[in-house]
């Protein structure tokens, strides 16, 4: 079984634990996603199947969209209300001040990498450093932050859509506004809405994976590419990793055979050649 799927990732359980499950479903090892979901968060888990695991990297560049709940008045170690609280104080901040805030941070800017990360140090993950209580420099990140919005603002707790490139930590971005607002506060809810074109309500939670009720993604439901359809000579070639002349100025083309997906391939001078096969 080859394909792309979406999943709909349970809350408390890592984005490891989905995948194991659905190794197990499918009878498959080689399952992978596109971008690691916090234990706390919910929402759009993209997981490619077999031979489709060779699309992960293209996937993972996609921007993401997320709902994120900050709690104010209270600051944890991990960032996020599952950790151990270490400072409790009131907060007074207006609706104006969390608008112009959020307005601030649009564009791009370094991240500090959260401690409790699996982001890794010295062959080491950063949650490693900290659960041995070891010092470590947190790394930082330049990420970029497409569209910040404010959804409401009530009894000490503020809800916000985010539109965000890859590699951006959610829980460092509110620690940053929360910084910003000179308040303290920590993330209590996080839903992952979108990843791409990839949306939370046409997405599975495993149980209905496990009931049947799902469908496989192709490359040519995800990107937007022109097919192509190879004839018999093109699909010899092709099968060969080699390159191969198309009447086309598209940059880069999905190559078909008999309906079943064989390879991407991109314009290069007169010819196109592989990107990614899918065989």
């Amino acid at each position: 079984m080859d394909g792309i799927i979406l999943i709909n990732k349970e809350i408390y359980k890592t984005s490891r634990d989905e995948i194991n499950t659905l190794c197990h479903i499918f009878n498959t090892k080689k399952i992978g996603h596109t971008g690691t979901l916090d234990p706390i968060a919910t929402g759009v888990l993209v997981v490619c199947i077999n031979k489709y695991t060779k699309l992960v990297n293209i996937l993972m560049s996609l921007e993401k969209e997320y709902i994120a709940k900050i709690k104010l008045g209270i600051k944890t170690d991990t960032l996020d209300i599952t950790g151990n609280i270490l400072e409790q104080r009131k907060c007074n901040v207006t609706k104006k001040d969390i608008e112009k805030v959020l307005k601030s941070f649009i564009g791009i800017y370094k991240q500090t990498i959260p401690l409790y990360s699996a982001k890794k140090i010295n062959g080491k993950k950063l949650y490693e450093y900290a659960r041995n209580n070891e010092n470590v420099k947190l790394p930082t990140n330049e990420v970029e932050i497409y569209d910040l919005k404010l959804i409401s603002f009530e009894n000490d707790e503020i809800t916000i859509k985010c539109n965000v490139s890859k590699g951006t930590y959610i829980r460092s971005l509110i620690q940053s506004i929360c910084d910003s607002l000179n308040v303290i506060g920590t993330m209590s809810n996080l839903i992952r809405t979108k990843q791409g074109k990839f949306d939370i309500n046409d997405s599975y939670t495993i149980e209905e994976v496990k009931n049947g009720n799902f469908k496989l993604l192709k490359a040519k439901d995800i990107l937007n590419y022109k097919i192509y359809n190879l004839n018999d000579l093109e699909y010899k070639k092709v099968k060969n990793g080699n390159h191969i002349f198309i009447d086309s100025n598209e940059e880069n083309l999905i190559l078909t055979y008999n309906d079943n997906e064989l390879a991407i391939y991109k314009k290069s001078k007169d010819m196109y050649i592989p990107s990614i096969m899918l065989i």
